[in-house]
């Protein structure tokens, strides 16, 4: 099929004849799948009629998908490109030419992860931070910059431009691409592969995309098809209003809350329901962002008018707007308005009108709690041991506080009190509505004598530079700033552990007192350890509660009764007195709808600023490693020591002990940190052996450059619990059979010189989380080769394959404690190949110090044919350098 545009002949793959004959309509997200096998002709004909006959009854399909593009932030982009650059290496030093290793499709790398909040709530705190960013990472960001000029293909847009999935929505992402093949134009819908989870945010502009791990972003830009496991597909449907006082924002929360109930892990999840049309895409961008935190491959919105409405907006180009919306409705994945709801596996319900303010945690975003019983909750949870998912403080000091000086102020703190309050995270500021509530809010605060008390540390770290600009147009930024809420920068700040330092006095408070501190911050994830070491209860919330509950300094109050501060009068001040009106909002959000703010902000984008073009950086094709350095270390994955002791797999593993043991939802953030480094920590202590100052050790998100120090950083974050060693917190283990407590990376490197295999068990949903590669390297690297759970999150499962660590579920219902294991037993592993190649059982036989045999059964988690080539040949590195040295042998042997 052709379209004729402006002249030009575009060919499209026309949908319709394939659903035409269908009873009810294929789902959306199906369908952005059955163009793409059409389009490329990667898939066989079964596999294509499987798809386009797709049935809530339908088993699962496994569908090879071409990649458009890949996106990255510089938390995982840094190791994707230095995989990259190592293979140029190891094919150089086996004679072969470097130019060989490019990637085959576009890449985009946005830096937006490695912003600290150093210094917050005073002027020149954006200066400052942006400053100390650039001396902590000029190594990484020159490694960027020598990249860009090394593979072809690669965009680097610099520190201080926005977060990566704000970016991607409001200019990266082009929706509908031309590909240009032969003398044909093709015009098609996006497949972009992320090497972030929350990648799905680009779901609400109606691309088909989703996070991986960096493992997978690197076949994916080695040009091979991307292997869909296609499982359920979830309706959500939207019905009623959101009510006056609730936002974006707290339905979120809900979804998530109630799609965790409802186990959508792995899913697709649809949107659809006549509340549709009346979510903007800025607001769909919320719903779609958090898949990961409701466990989904994504959160898909279909393109429609608000979509196209949206493109407009944010000043794209309009002829390639119109295209969208032609191509769109030629292909047959426009979704029309009140258009025949698609055939689900499952329909979920959710009403709006039965949302109400929000709030989630205290150590996971899927545990929602309403905003009046907050209070409650965090009381109840004081005196629960943190087995229970409590604090564990004693009932003698529930009342303690607190007398503390900070600066030059006075201030009494207890358990609740809040020590950090921060708007960040592209979930939220991507969202004009709420940003102009924020500064609304504060405006309103101000006018009725409202303050932050000194003991909160306030930050305010936008997703694009576009929200700065509306904020100070309509006057609002200034009110923000009064309550404390400067600009720290541009990046994922507090979001993703980069809160920066908190005053000493609270340090001292919660490491000598005992005080249990609080955040609360608009962002997505609030896993343990993940905000700040010191802050044990984290709260999600609105941008509006994040002020909220500033101005009110402590969490333990019901905000919907309780007065945040008095006036100038000694009048108690409510959240109802300074809430703003749905058309207080409105009249301010036309600043945030000018096609030229986001014109301006993004023309330059790729230039960065001063500091960035000032950056020296190396040139050519291979990049010259420097032994001496802390951050850039040439990877072991292609050299011989990590492929000797990562070797092809073989059927059985005898001899093996457990490494560690975990229960339920063990987060990549549990598994490899992304905040400090501790002077304490295996980690710390290498930085220090190697010259490096405290001062100077930045975050683990940073060093992910160094795999010395990622190793010593695997399972040890301060928070993980070891059931091995279930009275201590960190990365400790026990050694067997002598029982000796080390850290797990010296468990580890004795297993290793023992040539003893190890391996490691879980509970449910192992690996949940952010798409984090090293939380599957560090394991390979510690000789971890089989990890044993009840369940694994989707990426992560996808990560330990592509390194060659095998993935096995217990039976349903069972599990290492269920079984009655206790890890010290010795496990013999039978039947491997098969039960990979085939889907058998493979038997486990684990035998106690007093002789005693406990036989279990154990299946696979693998699907894909290529997943099965990773673990027999050790994972996507060998298997990659191995097809390169074949293609070479192949043209040998032709000449």
């Amino acid at each position: 099929m052709g379209l004729s545009i402006k002249g030009n002949t575009l060919s499209f793959t026309d949908l319709h004849p394939h659903l035409c004959n269908r009873d009810s309509p294929l789902p959306y997200s199906l369908r952005m799948v059955l163009e793409n096998l059409l389009r490329t002709g990667n898939a066989p004909g079964d596999i294509i009629k499987a798809v386009a006959n797709w049935s809530s009854s339908s088993p699962e399909i496994f569908a090879p998908l071409s990649v458009s593009r890949v996106i990255l932030p510089d938390s995982s982009g840094l190791p994707v490109l230095m995989d990259l650059a190592a293979l140029r290496d190891a094919l150089v030093r086996e004679g072969l030419d470097a130019g060989a290793v490019q990637p085959s499709i576009p890449v985009d790398l946005v830096v937006d992860h490695s912003l600290m909040v150093d210094r917050a709530g005073s002027s020149d705190a954006e200066a400052f931070n942006v400053d100390l960013e650039y001396k902590r990472n000029g190594e990484r960001y020159s490694f960027f910059k020598w990249a860009q000029q090394a593979f072809e293909g690669v965009r680097v847009v610099p520190p201080g431009m926005g977060i990566i999935h704000q970016v991607h929505i409001e200019r990266l992402a082009k929706v509908i691409a031309i590909t240009t093949i032969g003398d044909r134009k093709i015009v098609h819908p996006e497949f972009v592969l992320g090497g972030d989870s929350h990648t799905t945010m680009v779901n609400a502009l109606g691309v088909l995309g989703w996070g991986v791990g960096g493992i997978e972003a690197v076949s994916a830009m080695l040009g091979k098809p991307y292997i869909v496991r296609i499982p359920r597909v979830v309706g959500v449907r939207l019905t009623g209003t959101m009510r006056p006082g609730t936002t974006t924002t707290d339905l979120v929360l809900t979804l998530t809350e109630t799609l965790r109930g409802t186990g959508v892990v792995g899913d697709f999840v649809e949107f659809t329901g006549p509340a549709l049309k009346l979510l903007t895409t800025a607001e769909r961008a919320t719903l779609a962002n958090m898949a990961p935190e409701y466990g989904a491959t994504m959160g898909y919105f279909p393109i429609d008018a608000r979509t196209i409405e949206y493109l407009h907006h944010t000043g794209r180009d309009k002829d390639h707007v119109n295209l969208i919306e032609t191509a769109a409705k030629a292909i047959g994945i426009f979704r029309e308005l009140n258009s025949e709801e698609p055939e689900f596996s499952q329909v979920v319900e959710i009403d709006l009108s039965t949302v109400e303010p929000s709030l989630a945690g205290p150590k996971r975003p899927q545990d929602r709690v309403a905003a009046s019983e907050l209070s409650k909750e965090f009381v109840g949870l004081l005196e629960r041991t943190a087995s229970e998912g409590g604090f564990g403080v004693s009932s003698d000091d529930i009342d303690k506080h607190v007398n503390l000086k900070i600066g030059n102020s006075h201030t009494t703190v207890g358990h609740g009190t809040l020590a950090i309050a921060a708007i960040t995270s592209c979930t939220n500021t991507s969202n004009p509505s709420v940003m102009i509530g924020a500064g609304l809010l504060a405006k309103n605060a101000i006018e009725k004598g409202l303050s932050t008390p000194v003991h909160v540390k306030t930050s305010m770290a936008p997703g694009s530079r576009v929200v700065t600009r509306y904020l100070e147009s309509a006057g609002l930024l200034s009110s923000l700033e009064t309550l404390g809420f400067y600009i720290v920068g541009y990046g994922c700040t507090t979001c993703s552990g980069k809160s920066g330092p908190l005053a000493e006095s609270i340090v001292r408070a919660v490491q000598d007192d005992g005080i249990v501190t609080a955040a609360v911050i608009s962002g997505n994830r609030n896993f343990e350890g993940r905000i700040h070491r010191f802050v044990k209860a984290n709260y999600i919330a609105s941008p509006m509660l994040v002020i909220a509950y500033a101005l009110a300094g402590r969490v333990d109050i019901d905000i919907s009764l309780d007065p945040l501060g008095h006036d100038a009068k000694g009048q108690p001040v409510f959240l109802c007195d300074i809430w703003p009106s749905e058309s207080d909002i409105t009249d301010v959000l036309f600043e945030a709808r000018k096609p030229n703010a986001f014109k301006d902000n993004y023309e330059s984008i790729f230039e960065g600023t001063g500091l960035w073009q000032k950056l020296e950086a190396p040139s050519g094709p291979l990049f010259p490693w420097d032994d001496s350095s802390t951050y850039i270390k040439e990877p072991p994955f292609f050299q011989n020591l990590y492929s000797k002791s990562y070797q092809s797999l073989t059927d059985s593993f005898e001899g093996a002990r457990v490494l560690c043991a975990f229960s339920d939802s063990l987060t990549t953030d549990h598994i490899i940190p992304s905040g400090e480094i501790t002077r304490d920590s295996s980690a710390g202590q290498y930085l220090l052996a190697t010259g490096v100052t405290e001062n100077k050790f930045n975050a683990m998100t940073m060093r992910r450059g160094n795999h010395d120090v990622m190793i010593r950083g695997t399972f040890a974050n301060p928070r993980i619990k070891n059931l091995l060693v279930p009275d201590i917190n960190g990365g400790t283990t026990l050694i067997f059979p002598q029982r000796e407590q080390a850290t797990i990376f010296e468990a580890a490197r004795k297993y290793r010189h023992e040539d003893t295999p190890v391996i490691v068990f879980a509970g449910k949903d192992y690996g949940m989380g952010s798409s984090r590669d090293w939380a599957a390297k560090g394991p390979a690297l510690l000789g971890v080769r089989v990890v044993i759970a009840e369940s694994f999150e989707r990426i992560h499962r996808s990560n330990l394959i592509g390194m060659g660590i095998i993935p096995l579920c217990f039976k349903k219902g069972d599990g290492w404690r269920q079984i009655g294991l206790d890890g010290s037993e010795i496990y013999t592993i039978r039947g491997i190949l098969n039960g990979i190649k085939h889907g058998e059982p493979i038997t486990v036989e684990a035998r106690t110090a007093s002789d005693t045999l406990i036989q279990f059964i154990v299946c696979s988690d693998i699907g894909a044919s290529f997943e099965i080539e990773y673990l027999i040949k050790g994972g996507i590195f060998p298997t990659v350098l191995n097809e390169f040295l074949n293609a070479r042998t192949g043209a040998d042997a032709a000449e």
